[in-house]
């Protein structure tokens, strides 16, 4: 991946300066090489993994009120219609599905700590914390959730965060199961520094967690070996395609948690590992989108290709169905 010598990224990795047109000749967009991308999937099994934050939804300065359009929602059940489909969120599991509400993909919350797929794995996750259950539609369903032990220490940390942030006007504490959020979007410039001091000087006990830092937010996670590029490998193996050379995964996403999906996605040496960035910015992605609309006419021009092919989706609960029993 070449870059300009002369740009300079700031700790968000976005440009302080620098030509997005000069940027884009390094990653092209993924609408105008669509022929290519169709052109390479033609003969593979596409698998789509979605972020959800900034990429299926606009980023607003209330989290609680990041609503999906409609005509995105039909998009991604189209897609889920035609491919094996799954949303890794930061947000925690059930929020990501409160927003979404379709019956027909799969989802990740809180970076891939919380998974609920239709077979354990043998290869990418503890044993331990694979566990069997039946979902509303009387299914048998695995979920898997490596940070399960650190949950009374979460709630611990979120009542701290909450005390120590209560006096600065526009934080937020957002509780999402296995990570916490503190928001600082609609927080005073002047008091940001303040906020991010007082979270990281809180947290330097709890030598367990790690801080890291999104578009306006300070993310509080377990410190174990599980990132979102382990959870797309996780879900890819779930779902039938561990030793499989015909599986091509896509994965669209904003945010610097993603990174370690495109890192995955080059890593396993074939797929689409794709930014959403109207700006340029440091990135291990290879193709982009500028905002959530290109990524929904993105999503209907993969889920119509596929349909004017005659593509017969890949049954998850039929010829890969892989239950311990």
């Amino acid at each position: 991946m070449e870059f300009n010598p002369k740009e300079r990224f700031d700790d968000n990795g976005d440009t302080i300066n620098g030509s997005y047109d000069v940027w884009l000749k390094n990653h092209p967009s993924a609408l105008s090489s669509f022929d290519e991308i169709k052109r390479v999937a033609r003969e593979k099994q596409m698998v789509v993994f979605l972020d959800y934050d900034g990429t299926l939804s606009p980023i607003v300065n209330d989290p609680d009120r990041a609503f999906m359009s409609n005509a995105m929602r039909s998009a991604v059940r189209k897609v889920g219609k035609h491919f094996p489909t799954a949303i890794i969120s930061g947000r925690s599991r059930d929020k990501v599905f409160q927003f979404v509400r379709l019956n027909n993909i799969y989802y990740a919350g809180s970076h891939g700590m919380d998974i609920s797929t239709p077979s354990v794995s043998f290869y990418y996750g503890n044993y331990k914390h694979q566990t069997r259950t039946i979902d509303e539609k009387g299914n048998d369903m695995v979920n898997f959730c490596p940070a399960q032990e650190f949950l009374p220490r979460i709630q611990t940390i979120k009542v701290m965060l909450q005390e120590i942030t209560r006096g600065i006007k526009g934080a937020m504490v957002e509780d999402n199961k296995f990570c916490l959020s503190v928001h600082f979007r609609c927080v005073n410039e002047d008091n940001v520094v303040v906020l991010k001091e007082k979270v990281e000087s809180a947290m330097k006990s709890y030598k367990d967690f790690r801080i890291s830092e999104g578009k306006e937010v300070m993310e509080i996670r377990p410190n174990i070996n599980w990132d979102k590029g382990l959870a797309l490998q996780y879900l890819v193996d779930t779902l039938g395609f561990e030793n499989s050379t015909e599986v091509l995964p896509i994965y669209i996403g904003d945010d610097k948690t993603d990174e370690d999906a495109f890192k995955m996605i080059k890593n396993i040496g074939r797929g689409f590992p794709i930014v959403v960035s109207s700006t340029p910015k440091e990135t291990e992605a290879l193709y982009s989108l500028r905002d959530p609309i290109e990524v929904m006419s993105f999503l209907i021009s993969i889920a119509k290709w596929k349909k004017d092919c005659g593509y017969k989706k890949t049954s998850l609960f039929g010829m890969f169905r892989r239950l311990i029993r």
